[in-house]
């Protein structure tokens, strides 16, 4: 089956709702013990199968359209002070997801949110999760970097 690319009308809430999904799957698959929360600034809650570590999640999704691969992923500077003020309230450390939808290849990446910002360009109003072939190698080598990958089924 061949799309024309043209998403649907709900594609952002499901791209959303993936994304949570994918990062509570990897999580439950390798023993944390996890669960969704509705909760502003944070999306998953999970514990550390060895630390014992709580982790206050918030899951940043993006599915990109052909040519658009390499495009970063900005988020709004509140968004990391609402998961900052979230995870105090629930005694986690703050954490972000990012997940891209990009050609062939869905990556997860998840890492601490002191990481997040020690890796991101910042400006007055957004931090830059970059998708450049440069940034993925960053990635792939950073230790505080878990990344996942989904190939998308061909023929589409």
């Amino acid at each position: 089956m061949r799309t024309n690319f043209r998403k649907s009308s709900r594609h952002s809430k499901i791209t959303g709702d993936f994304g949570e999904a994918l990062v509570l799957y990897w999580l439950s698959k390798h023993g944390y013990e996890c669960a969704r929360v509705d909760h502003t600034g944070i999306d998953i809650i999970a514990r550390h199968p060895k630390s014992g570590e709580l982790l206050g999640i918030s899951v940043k999704s993006r599915s990109r359209a052909p040519g658009t691969e390499g495009t970063e992923v900005s988020v709004p500077k509140e968004n990391f002070e609402k998961a900052k003020q979230a995870c105090r309230a629930f005694g986690c450390v703050p954490y972000f997801a990012f997940i891209i939808d990009a050609g062939r290849t869905t990556r997860a990446y998840l890492l601490p949110l002191r990481h997040v910002l020690k890796l991101c360009p910042r400006n007055k109003r957004v931090v830059s999760w970059g998708m450049s072939e440069r940034h993925l190698a960053r990635y792939y080598a950073d230790p505080e970097v878990t990344v996942i990958e989904l190939y998308n089924a061909r023929g589409w």
